[in-house]
């Protein structure tokens, strides 16, 4: 572990790291709130006083060096931080799309009525997004999720069957569930949200993680295929891709490497975070005469990551939707730590598997880093690894809740995690 120590404004404390990787340019962005002295959240929402800043560190080699922190708050906020009590970000990591957008997500505090009888009367909290479509150069912030109260948030860019695609927001609440909310116009403007029933918050909520992926599926060579079969085909049983999918996050080979500002209109280039949009061509029978290579692409799923009790923050668990827009398709949890766990984060990658369906190909695998502790849930920091096989195996496909017996049995097989030195 190692401290950014050009992370902080003087006098301020660091709070809710929002990392970002720009897949076009090689920058890392790690954003980050300030708060002056020891001033806490709930005084600014109460007074409206608002003492919170936003900056951020850049990174060219991938971390191993940092620069100076920028306070981006005049520029970016201006003078409309006079209508926010506080607000902050993520926590967790920000999103690029397809198109090169920068995506951060973002809470704010709105003062509804600044006073009465001389006191702050009401604010309430709106999840948004801060975004950017210069490679960071520039940033704006979007419209707020107007109906529901919302709060620490991620996003996901989702790809959709009908090849449609809308920019998912998932939000923690007071309400008792998960809010979500969709916009089709990457983020600028947020339809209203919708409470998610299946997944379940602690009195006063908690934060929680999505990460996006491109659904697996069973690969047919051109030749063997009937000319009428689509092209989506059903759950790999090996849960792989063929080796010419880019890897979520991987370094691109040598000599393929994009330059700033120039996208391949054919070579979509997902970011670390952006793994949704990963395009997946469907390999020809090596014996059949060439043709060109057909491409689809793959819709997203959704992995989600929380403290599975309504009671309080304990049991974390893992939950999965094949559909994101329906706020009724996400799975049961599957429960990968049990006894106290609150904030979460989670990775996708691709792996090498030797037992992938098609030769040489990859699994999809998950991180999830996570606070835990045996009595408080902010003893220590874990960090666990799993498969989507492993996904597939702990908890049902459908929303339908699986009998007593079985469930009760997948979930005392979870997995082990290892502390994070």
């Amino acid at each position: 572990m190692r401290v950014l120590e050009t992370a902080t404004l003087q006098h301020h404390r660091s709070m809710n790291p929002c990392p970002l990787y720009d897949e076009f340019t090689g920058t890392l962005f790690l954003f980050f709130i300030t708060v002056l002295g020891r001033t806490p959240e709930a005084y600014q929402i109460v007074t409206g006083q608002n003492v919170t800043r936003l900056c951020c560190v850049t990174s060219a080699d991938q971390g191993l060096s940092w620069s100076t922190a920028t306070d981006l708050t005049e520029q970016v906020i201006g003078a409309t931080i006079k209508d926010w009590a506080t607000f902050a970000l993520g926590p967790g990591h920000g999103i690029q799309l397809r198109s090169g957008r920068l995506l951060v997500p973002a809470y704010s505090y709105h003062i509804d009525c600044k006073e009465c009888f001389g006191q702050l009367c009401k604010t309430t909290p709106h999840s948004f997004a801060f975004y950017s479509d210069d490679h960071g150069r520039g940033w704006r912030f979007g419209e707020f999720i107007p109906n529901l109260q919302t709060g620490e948030c991620q996003l996901v860019s989702v790809d959709e069957e009908d090849g449609s695609n809308v920019l998912y927001c998932n939000a923690r609440s007071p309400l008792g569930f998960r809010v979500q909310a969709l916009s089709t116009d990457d983020g600028a403007v947020f339809h209203g949200g919708q409470l998610v029933q299946r997944l379940v918050e602690p009195p006063h909520g908690c934060h929680g993680s999505v990460i996006g992926f491109p659904a697996p599926f069973v690969y047919v060579p051109t030749a063997a295929r009937d000319p009428g079969m689509p092209l989506r085909g059903s759950v790999c049983r090996g849960l792989g891709h063929p080796p010419t999918q880019q890897a979520g996050g991987a370094e691109p080979p040598s000599g393929n490497r994009r330059e700033p500002d120039e996208p391949h209109e054919d070579r979509p280039s997902p970011g670390w975070h952006d793994d949704a949009h990963n395009v997946t061509s469907v390999q020809g029978d090596p014996a059949a005469t060439p043709s060109p290579t057909p491409f689809f692409q793959a819709p997203t799923w959704i992995l989600y990551s929380h403290p599975t009790s309504s009671m309080s923050r304990v049991n974390m668990g893992v939950h999965l939707s094949t559909f994101p827009r329906d706020a009724e398709s996400w799975t049961e949890p599957w429960v990968i730590y049990e006894g106290p766990s609150a904030y979460s984060d989670l990775a996708y990658m691709e792996l090498p598997y030797r037992d992938a369906p098609v030769a040489g190909g990859t699994a999809i695998a998950f991180a999830c880093l996570y606070e835990n502790g045996m009595r408080s849930p902010y003893e220590q920091i874990s960090f666990s690894m799993f498969t989507l096989h492993d996904v597939l195996q702990n908890i049902p496909l459908t929303a339908a809740a699986p009998p007593r017996g079985r469930r009760g049995k997948r979930r005392r097989r979870r997995r082990k995690s290892c502390l994070v030195s």
